[in-house]
């Protein structure tokens, strides 16, 4: 058979039966589509994700009270825990390749001014937490470098409390009364947003030791520090645990490394977008079952046409090939269809829901394309065999 006989028969026998041949490529359609769509969902809040715990940089230590892998311990070594301290946090600040370090204590109190009063969290930080969490004063400073025990009573304000109470006025020298004191306000931090559910912008920050005397607090809840780019995370990990240990006498805190986190994270919203692509699968799996049917109905209907080719010395592989070929394209066309789908509704929803991250994962594309054409080869195998091994004589006769 000539591959220009080949291809009008192949052709002709899509075109010949159109409202059959456009349902099947739908079914290829919806599955491409929901493949594309979903992972474009799923790589999007990936990379979302991964840029809000990134945003602060990611050279970034942070200790915590408290060892998280520890599998039992007396009752004694219990009551021996140390709370991580404004002094911990100063010891580590000597440490080689450390460039801040930053005490964090976080509440939550009504600050006033002229009459006006917002409740909003207060964290109490050092003068070193703009280099350490990447976030920097818009209007004026941040917090002078004090003694951490006897800082002045300084706040810097988050952008949303400075529109609520000042109204974008001048706010340099400004009092204002957080809690019980009166602290001066001596800047405005830039407009951060949100990291996941908590508002930067709706923050006042104040000196740690105060932080501690105002919710009557003993310990820091947290220790964060940046060390110089091209450090090495787990070398400096490991030096902030020795430095711990001896002032404490034992390990009695955790370390976290933003690398470790983001590898966590990255792991675990991998399998996430993973998942989606599955849902999408599933839609594909369906088209399958609809390429099945439609090709075995179509060699029913052309049995005759089988046995003709035959007669005419068509050999079983031509024939299976056709019946395969014919699938394959349904299932190509299908896939081609459903991109498009795709990439539109993930355009649209974009549009829509600006809110909602839609990042295409060409990786899965390029998958599901694949999976829809051995999908059309797949579905199309049982279906062309049967008719390669139909018997001419008995399928002339059928006819």
């Amino acid at each position: 058979m000539l591959t220009a006989d080949f291809a009008r028969l192949t052709s002709r026998a899509i075109t010949a039966h159109r409202l059959r041949s456009v349902l099947t490529m739908l079914g290829i359609a919806v599955g491409v589509a929901a493949v594309v769509l979903l992972t474009a969902m799923g790589e999007g809040i990936h990379r979302y994700v991964l840029g809000e715990f990134s945003q602060f940089g990611t050279n970034i230590i942070g200790v915590h009270p408290g060892k998280t892998n520890t599998l039992g311990v007396s009752v004694g070594a219990i009551s021996n825990v140390r709370p991580l301290t404004i002094e911990d946090g100063e010891a580590l600040r000597r440490l080689p390749q450390v460039e801040g370090v930053t005490g964090v204590v976080q509440g939550n109190v009504a600050v006033e001014h002229e009459g006006l009063t917002r409740r909003t969290t207060v964290l109490g930080v050092s003068a070193d937490m703009p280099e350490v969490w990447q976030f920097r004063p818009a209007i004026g400073g941040f917090l002078p470098p004090d003694d951490p025990r006897a800082a002045r009573a300084f706040t810097v304000i988050g952008a949303k409390v400075y529109e609520e109470l000042f109204a974008g006025r001048d706010v340099l020298g400004e009092w204002v009364r957080i809690g019980t004191e009166r602290y001066r306000v001596i800047g405005v931090m830039e407009h951060k947003g949100q990291l996941l559910g908590f508002d930067l912008d709706d923050t006042v920050f104040i000196p740690v030791a105060r932080a501690l005397a105002m919710f009557d607090r003993e310990s820091v809840m947290e220790i964060d520090l940046v060390y110089e780019a091209g450090g090495v995370a787990e070398r400096l990990a490991a030096r902030v645990r020795d430095a711990l240990i001896a002032r404490h006498g034992q390990q009695d805190f955790s370390i976290t490394t933003q690398e470790d986190m983001l590898k966590v994270l990255g792991k675990v919203l991998n399998v996430l977008t993973l998942g989606v692509g599955a849902l999408g699968g599933i839609s594909l799996a369906v088209g399958a079952v609809g390429i099945v049917t439609i090709m075995t109905i179509a060699v029913g209907e052309r049995t005759g046409e089988i046995g003709l080719l035959r007669a005419l010395g068509a050999q079983r592989s031509q024939v299976l090939m056709l019946f395969l070929c014919e699938a394959v394209i349904l299932a190509m066309v299908g896939g081609a269809a459903g991109l498009l789908l795709g990439l539109a509704g993930g355009w649209l929803t974009a549009l829509v829901f600006p809110a909602l991250p839609v990042q295409v994962a060409w990786g899965y594309v390029v998958l599901s394309l694949a999976l829809a054409a051995l999908v059309g080869l797949l579905a199309g195998v049982l279906p062309a065999r049967k008719a390669a091994w139909m018997d001419p004589v008995e399928a002339l006769r059928a006819e």
